[in-house]
């Protein structure tokens, strides 16, 4: 069976496509792909309409960043659709994640997941760190995400870290800018060399010297859009005071230029819950900026 045939068995690609994507995978280093899945939610659901709404909204933004120097007009980058999923349980859809990551590095394209909510996270932790033995792990979330279970699931969207480090050593996991979670999950964070806490505004200088011993090394960023504050991020679930600004996330993504990224998701829009549509411009400017980052120079 050739490649076209399995990608058409694995996604879905009706509806609109990311500004300036092709469809085609050929000479395409990075693989854009929605996970509508929100079935652990817990508080306000709708993200399983990220994935369509990013897309959607795409197009109102300007395909050049001035943070990055960078056109999407430039870059190859294929944008499969959205993968096949069955209801329910978030285990296959975890196993789903785990399988088309596999498949997409083994074309030698970086995937890009746009969320759904944060329980996919841990299928393509699960394939990277096979590939990748020295794997770090970068989560930029309002939350710990560290419970064992939570609502009966040990696979809920708030047990997303937990599973991630049982997969991956604690010393390759950076958690930056948390700022609510149990007092187990901050004693823990506390007493771990994972935790980066900082507040908007302060990001440069400290973050920068957090990430010099991982230059080189293969990165997997996961971006949960309450680490945003409510103000400019409205369309959570579960939104989060306190938070983060967009020139603090440029600050990040002019860090991370220096490097070496290999995976990144994009989770918990929930496009609904803000009748305005500022938070879907933010979460497609934020899926701009890390196909820059992914595709590199």
């Amino acid at each position: 069976m050739n490649k076209n045939n399995i990608f058409s068995q694995i996604f879905d690609n009706e509806g609109a496509i990311f500004m300036s994507a092709q469809r085609s995978y050929k000479d395409c280093y990075v693989g854009l792909f929605g996970v509508p899945y929100d079935g652990t939610t817990s508080f306000r659901p709708g993200s399983r309409f990220g994935p369509s709404s990013i897309k959607e909204i795409s197009t109102s933004i300007e395909s050049y960043c001035p943070i990055l120097d960078r056109d999407l007009e430039e870059i190859n980058f294929v944008d499969f659709g959205s993968l096949k999923i069955p209801y329910g349980d978030p285990q296959p859809i975890i196993q789903s994640v785990e399988k088309v990551s596999n498949i997409l590095i083994s074309n030698n394209i970086k995937p890009l997941m746009l969320g759904g909510e944060h329980s996919i996270t841990t299928g393509a932790i699960r394939t990277l760190s096979k590939i990748y033995s020295n794997l770090i792990l970068i989560q930029l979330d309002a939350h710990a995400d560290l419970r064992n279970e939570w609502l009966g699931s040990k696979y809920n969207h708030a047990c997303t870290m937990r599973r991630c480090l049982e997969i991956i050593p604690s010393s390759n996991v950076l958690q930056i800018g948390i700022r609510s979670g149990t007092r187990d999950e901050f004693k823990e964070l506390h007493n771990s060399n994972r935790f980066v806490e900082l507040k908007a505004g302060e990001i440069s200088d400290s973050l920068e010297k957090r990430l010099e011993p991982f230059l080189g090394l293969p990165i997997y960023l996961t971006i949960d859009l309450d680490w945003f504050d409510p103000s400019v991020m409205p369309g959570t679930g579960t939104p989060e005071p306190g938070g983060f600004y967009w020139n603090d996330f440029a600050d990040i993504t002019y860090i991370l230029k220096k490097h070496h990224l290999i995976g990144a998701d994009i989770v918990e829009l929930a496009p609904q819950l803000d009748s305005s549509g500022i938070s879907n411009v933010l979460a497609a400017k934020v899926t701009r900026s890390m196909i820059m980052l992914l595709e590199g120079k």
